[in-house]
């Protein structure tokens, strides 16, 4: 019986091309700036000889590539915030996302977020949506601090910490390798394929709706 289920956020719940092409482009765009105004804060998580400079092109470089490195997601976060407080940014979420999401949350199933954005952007996101703030649907939320995603251990990590056996667990993820590290650990996996590619060693679904507990 499935009595919590984790999602990741892009590609899953939500666009990729709205967090690539919306928020990666504005947290690069605002990147030097926030670097100016909190440098003093910020250098000692820098190598000694790093200057501003080389954190600024080190950082662009790392958001162009999508490097899931912590001290990004963390900056990433910070800036991602006064753009969601502006209304410059809003979270995208699937409508069967969405809609599934609370059906789940009202029958009582424990909801987990687990992505490589920083837990700060993750309750940003969800609180800045066009269904007003959802962050009461999750009991939870987990990011590369745990462990990287690709990795069996950071699931073990993530089941202490919700005190959850991994059968009792569903996976919900648009990465292959994710659900792969997660189904070593004995969890539920399911590949969420809203492009229609189904996977030869998961169960494949192109929506939420689709997901049968």
């Amino acid at each position: 019986m499935i009595r919590a289920i984790i999602t990741d956020i892009e590609g899953t719940t939500s666009s990729i091309s709205y967090v690539k092409d919306m928020m990666f482009p504005y947290s690069k765009n605002n990147l030097r700036d926030y670097l100016n105004k909190h440098w003093d804060i910020l250098i000692g998580k820098f190598p000694k000889d790093f200057t501003k400079e080389d954190a600024f092109n080190t950082l662009s470089e790392y958001i162009e590539k999508d490097v899931k490195d912590t001290i990004l997601k963390e900056i990433q976060g910070h800036i991602w915030e006064e753009g969601f407080l502006k209304g410059e940014l809003r979270g995208h979420i699937y409508e069967d996302a969405y809609k599934i999401l609370k059906h789940w949350h009202d029958m009582g199933i424990k909801l987990y977020v687990y992505s490589s954005g920083s837990i700060k952007a993750q309750k940003l996101f969800f609180a800045h949506t066009d269904y007003g703030d959802i962050t009461y649907l999750f009991d939870g939320f987990f990011d590369t601090t745990i462990g990287h995603k690709k990795e069996p251990t950071s699931y073990i990590n993530i089941l202490k910490a919700i005190k959850q056996e991994p059968n009792d667990i569903l996976f919900l993820s648009d990465v292959e390798d994710e659900l792969k590290a997660a189904k070593e650990v004995g969890v539920n996996t399911i590949l969420v394929c809203r492009d229609g590619m189904k996977s030869s060693t998961h169960k494949s679904v192109k929506d939420f709706y689709q997901v049968s507990l």
